[in-house]
Order: structure tokens, then C-alpha cells, then sequence
């Protein structure tokens, strides 16, 4: 019977997918330990350590569907041991004198590390996927907007005019760099471990080095430089990537849910035949799935700080530390994919309504251009005073629920620098919008070219 958010019937599909799931389940996770156990073995035989039909037969006994996993657990429970249980269901699947080479020179903690490494791997190519599908969707919205004006926010209140698109293509920069991060990281992160106990190698023998070349190829992974098991900056490095992609992702989201207020109309998340709102408002729209991804996205970064604790190991292992990893690494895991998830069909789908962004560049009655006001009356009076005018005009005017206009001409200084004409341009707000349309092509440029989205 469930009791996590993660596996809940009701609830398990807001947490997380059926992909990475099944990737962070215990089935996965044993046939990760047996996959490096029979990979140690044939590397083993190749180097004469252990006969050859012992390898062979450790390998083709190594599959979880051999095992029983309540069994395991069982043993778990009794031994006090994570591995221990595993290694002798999977010794006892072997011909006696074969199951007497398994686990032959490694220590628990190379099989976990190497485990984890590989559950990993799986999850990161999702996660590569899922990326470039929301970075080929923010594209397109950029590209469809990088003309659409529309009101930029500061301190949440109305600043000056943007471009829908700009808005789009700081998300594109941003979550390029995050594609960047998660390359980059690679070759420290797939790494794994042959270290033995305290990691030496002393129970590998003179040819531990090339054993380990041998184990590490076979299992597609990097060569330590050393014993990397108190050191566990891979995985917090891994975790703080993959909690600043859902912070990212998690921002976007909430942006979405405040444009979505009634009151500003921008956005709406995409909407479902038969979603319902409220059990007592049938008119309810609401953003859910944005909420969930802001939900989660928080949940996400409380683990990416817990699993900072890893970092405090003492000696050469430390069973305190290393087991926050096993809760804290797959939940991060299974929270991102359920964001990229989300957020991939939630941008796919965005309905933008260009009409009421529209409307608002013109809820402030003119001040939203007070900037650009200023800066035409510079030419003709000086900049500081410029600055004195038209904040003049403006605390007058706003106090006195006058446009930005009517206050303007009421002031000689401003009537006699600018004509009405003059004045009824530079307040068109559509016209304000700077260099964004060629900022925002520059991003597509630069995304172009670096090819990161894919087909």
C-alpha cells in the first residue's frame, strides 16, 4: 500500500511519471547492483581472477525477474544490510562453486554509487529530451512574439513596455544555459566505483587498474581519478542542476499564474475537455497545472538542500551521510520529470491573449511612457529637468486621476518643448518597445546555432 505522494494511486501523477518511476523502482535499482556485479565478474574473467564459467554463469543469472524482491527485503530487514540479501538470492541462482566468485573484491558502496550512476544516466537522457521539446515550444512563442507589446513588470507593478517574445526568449536563454549545465556535467557524473573498502583497491590485486578500465567500459562509465565515496560532490552538483532547471521551470510557471488573474488576462495554461475548477464554482478556470509545477518545483529545491548533508563525510565512508542520497537523489529525480512533463504540455498549448496585453499597456492612462516622455523633453530642456517635469506632472496628475497627457499639456514648460501631436506619439505605447524584436532574434540566432532543441 502506498503512503508517498510519489506512488500514490490518486496522487502519483502530480509527483512524478510512469518513466521515471520505473526507473527509481526497486526493480530498476536491484537490476543496477546485479548489472555490475556481472560486469565484474566478465571483466574478472578476462583477466583470469575467476573462472570463466563462473562469469558466465553469474551474468546470465543476473536479472531481477530471478529474484524475489520481498525475499530481499526481508533479508534487508534482517541483516541490517542493503546488499547483503540481494548477493546471496542471486548466489543461490548460481551453480554452488560459481556463486562462490560473486561480489569478488568490491565493497557495498561501489555497487550502490555505480547503480545509482547508471539509474542516473537513464533519467538524464529523459530529462535532455523533455528540455529541448519546452525549449522548441518557448521558441515558437518567441518567434510568433517577438512583435507582440505587451506590459514589462517590475516590482510587480507596471514598468514600460516589452514584447511577449522578449518575455519568451529570456526564458529560451535561460533554460539554454541549463542544457549547457547538464552536458557539461556529464563527464564528472557518470563515473563509477571499484574502490573496495576504504579505496585502496587491496582486494582487487596488482591488476586492479585494469580491471577497473575494463569494469568502467563495460558499464559505459568514467574512470575515478580516486575514491570518490567521501566525496560526494557528483551527485550534490548533479542534484543543484537539476534544481536550478525546475527553479527555472517553476518561475515559468508561476508567471503564468499570476498573467492568468482576471485582472490581467495575459496567459492562460492550456484547457482540457471535461477539467473542472471547482466542485461549487462551474465557471472555475483554473491554473492547475501551473500551481502544480510551482508546487513541486518548491518541494524540489527544499531536497536539493538536504542533500548538501551528503556532503559531510567522515573517514573514508560514512553510512550517516550517504543515505540522505538515497532518499533526496530519486525524489529530485522523479519531481523534475514530472515539471518537464507538465511544463512541456503546458507551453506547448500556452494561449496568449495578444488583445488584452494590448489593453493593459494602456491601464496606467500614459504613465507607462513616463520614461520615454522624459527622454524627449531632453533634447529640448536638459535631462535633470526633464525628470523634474515630468515626475511633476505625474504625482499630479495620478493624485488627481488626470491621463499622462492631460497633465503634460496643463504644464507651459512641457506645452511649449512639445506640441499635442508631438506628445499623443511618444505615448503610443506599441511604439516603445526598444530593441526588443532584434533582441529577441538574436536569442533564436544563438539558439539556432548552438542546435541543442533537436528535430
Amino acid at each position: 500500500m502506498a503512503s508517498s505522494v510519489f506512488d500514490m494511486v490518486l496522487l502519483k501523477h502530480l509527483w512524478s511519471t510512469e518513466e521515471l518511476r520505473a526507473i527509481f523502482c526497486d526493480e530498476t535499482r536491484v537490476q543496477k547492483w546485479y548489472d555490475y556485479e556481472a560486469q565484474l565478474a566478465l571483466a574478472q574473467a578476462e583477466l583470469g581472477i575467476v573462472p570463466q564459467a563462473a562469469a558466465d554463469d553469474i551474468a546470465a543469472q543476473a536479472k531481477v525477474g530471478n529474484v524475489d524482491l520481498e525475499t530481499i527485503a526481508e533479508g534487508i530487514r534482517t541483516t541490517k544490510h542493503p546488499l547483503v540479501p540481494a548477493l546471496r538470492a542471486l548466489q543461490q541462482l548460481c551453480q554452488p562453486a560459481h556463486g562462490e566468485w560473486l561480489h569478488f573484491g568490491p565493497t557495498t558502496q561501489d555497487v550502490l554509487d555505480s547503480g545509482t550512476v547508471l539509474q542516473l544516466r537513464d533519467a538524464h537522457t529523459i530529462f535532455l529530451r523533455d528540455l529541448a521539446a519546452i525549449g522548441r515550444a518557448v521558441y515558437r512563442l518567441a518567434d510568433t512574439h517577438r512583435c507582440t507589446p505587451m506590459v514589462g513588470r517590475t516590482h510587480a507593478v507596471q514598468a514600460l513596455p516589452i514584447t511577449f517574445g522578449h518575455k519568451c526568449a529570456v526564458w529560451l536563454a535561460e533554460l539554454a544555459r541549463h542544457h549547457v549545465r547538464l552536458l557539461e556535467v556529464e563527464k564528472r557524473l557518470f563515473t563509477g566505483s571499484m574502490v573496495g573498502a576504504v579505496g585502496t583497491q587491496a582486494s582487487f590485486g596488482p591488476s586492479a587498474f585494469e580491471l577497473e578500465a575494463r569494469l568502467m567500459q563495460r558499464l559505459g562509465l568514467a574512470r575515478p581519478e580516486i575514491s570518490w565515496q567521501p566525496a560526494r560532490d557528483r551527485f550534490t552538483e548533479y542534484a543543484n542542476i537539476l534544481g536550478m532547471l525546475g527553479g527555472t521551470l517553476g518561475k515559468i510557471a508561476n508567471e503564468i499564474v499570476t498573467l492568468a488573474h482576471n485582472e490581467i488576462g495575459e496567459l492562460d495554461e492550456p484547457f482540457s475537455d471535461g477539467k473542472v475548477g471547482s466542485s461549487t464554482m462551474p465557471h472555475k478556470r483554473n491554473p492547475t497545472v501551473c500551481e502544480n509545477v510551482v508546487t513541486v518545483a518548491t518541494s524540489l529545491r527544499y531536497n536539493v538542500a538536504f542533500i548538501h548533508e551528503a556532503m559531510k563525510q567522515e573517514h573514508e565512508r560514512d553510512g550517516v551521510a550517504w543515505k540522505v542520497e538515497w532518499k533526496a537523489l530519486p525524489e529530485i529525480c522523479l519531481s523534475l520529470g514530472v515539471i518537464l512533463a507538465q511544463m512541456k504540455y503546458v507551453l506547448s498549448g500556452l494561449v496568449v491573449h495578444a488583445d488584452r496585453m494590448r489593453i493593459n499597456l494602456d491601464l496606467l492612462g500614459g504613465y507607462l511612457l513616463s520614461e520615454r516622455v522624459m527622454f524627449e523633453l531632453s533634447a529640448k530642456v536638459g535631462k535633470q529637468t526633464a525628470h523634474e517635469l515630468v515626475y511633476e506632472a505625474s504625482m499630479h496628475g495620478m493624485s488627481h486621476a488626470q491621463t499622462l497627457e492631460q497633465a503634460l499639456q496643463a504644464m507651459p514648460a512641457v506645452a511649449a518643448a512639445m506640441s499635442r501631436e508631438e506628445l499623443a506619439a511618444v505615448l503610443d505605447p506599441t511604439t516603445y518597445v526598444g530593441m526588443a524584436p532584434q533582441i529577441v532574434e538574436r536569442v533564436l540566432d544563438e539558439t539556432r546555432r548552438a542546435g541543442w532543441l533537436g528535430a
